[in-house]
């Protein structure tokens, strides 16, 4: 489904046209057309493949999703992928945004994020001066916004952490801690893998070796690489103490079954004295003296009340009741 498809000349909003002109727009040296897609399906996918002369594996790559953050070269023409992350409750909603830019042109592929990416053509027409480096702002403008949108992602994972590491030493809640936790950790690899095949492609079109269209926005791309490394830092330190997290989780886990190990151990051997007794007493031999006394039976039942008793106290001394 088309979102947009408007024309732009030295940095200017023209209008919008339709795509019957785009081939208009494209012979002039100044002028370029975005046009903004969201889950094409293969027969637009393909119009747009004609006339703008898209690589065909690029084009697959666009349709199917999935694919790992990355840059790749076309000659004159870029094609990158990017991957939305957001938060919605305690779910974690990923999608795909594939941008094909050349001279003259840029299409962006949206792909199942519900959040669009209005704010970033605002963005661009309020500042034709940069607007005027073409294609290449563009593809800044989409990376930085995908880009500052991990940012909130990141901090509610850290709020996550912090909350889940004030219910670890809370009994009975190790268990639950636990399953946060490895959704936690989860949610942060998701994150990883979206933003460090990223930092890649911003790393190379900050470099040294630029591709042509991104010359004039070197610095741009300079800055999104920085942003991505705070947040690869970031994730990487959520991670680390997930990890950690896991292990002294794991470890009260262990503490609580050898508290409950402790009780019916001590239990056990109060009720082993009782029934070692009652064994003794219950053998029925005929020359028993204490079968004939009338107060075997109560003495008996003191006998294993007090020896009980005498356990129990012991047990409760040291802790395992």
């Amino acid at each position: 489904m088309i979102i947009n498809c408007v024309a732009y000349e030295k940095g200017h909003r023209l209008r919008d046209i339709s795509t019957d002109e785009i081939g208009d727009t494209l012979g002039h040296p100044e002028r370029f057309v975005w046009v903004a897609l969201h889950d094409p399906d293969a027969a637009e996918m393909a119009r747009f493949q004609e006339i703008f002369g898209l690589h065909e594996l690029a084009v697959e790559d666009a349709l199917n999703g999935g694919q790992r953050p990355k840059l790749e070269e076309y000659g004159e023409a870029l094609f990158v992928t990017m991957h939305m992350v957001t938060l919605h409750g305690d779910e974690m909603e990923t999608g795909q945004v594939a941008v094909f830019a050349g001279p003259g042109y840029v299409l962006s592929v949206r792909q199942h994020p519900s959040r669009g990416f209005a704010e970033v053509r605002r963005r661009c027409e309020r500042e034709p001066k940069l607007l005027k480096h073409g294609p290449a702002f563009v593809i800044y403008a989409l990376m930085d916004a995908i880009v500052d949108r991990y940012f909130p992602v990141v901090e509610a994972l850290q709020a996550e952490l912090e909350s889940i590491e004030e219910q670890i030493f809370v009994q009975g809640t190790a268990r639950q801690g636990l399953e946060r936790l490895y959704q936690l950790k989860r949610q942060t690899m998701r994150l990883k893998h979206a933003a460090m095949p990223l930092s890649e492609a911003a790393g190379y079109l900050s470099g040294i070796r630029v591709p042509g269209l991104c010359r004039k926005t070197r610095e741009y791309f300079r800055d999104v690489y920085d942003h991505l490394s705070r947040i690869e830092a970031a994730v990487d330190t959520v991670r680390e103490m997930t990890i950690t997290a896991i292990q002294v989780n794991l470890s009260m886990v262990a503490i609580d079954e050898g508290e409950v190990h402790k009780r019916l151990a001590a239990w056990a051997a109060i009720f082993a004295v009782a029934t070692i007794l009652a064994g003794i007493w219950g053998m029925n031999f005929t020359h028993m003296p204490e079968l004939d006394w009338r107060l075997g039976y109560p003495l008996a039942l003191l006998v294993m009340g007090g020896a009980c008793g005498v356990l129990y106290r012991r047990f409760r001394r040291a802790g395992w009741l």
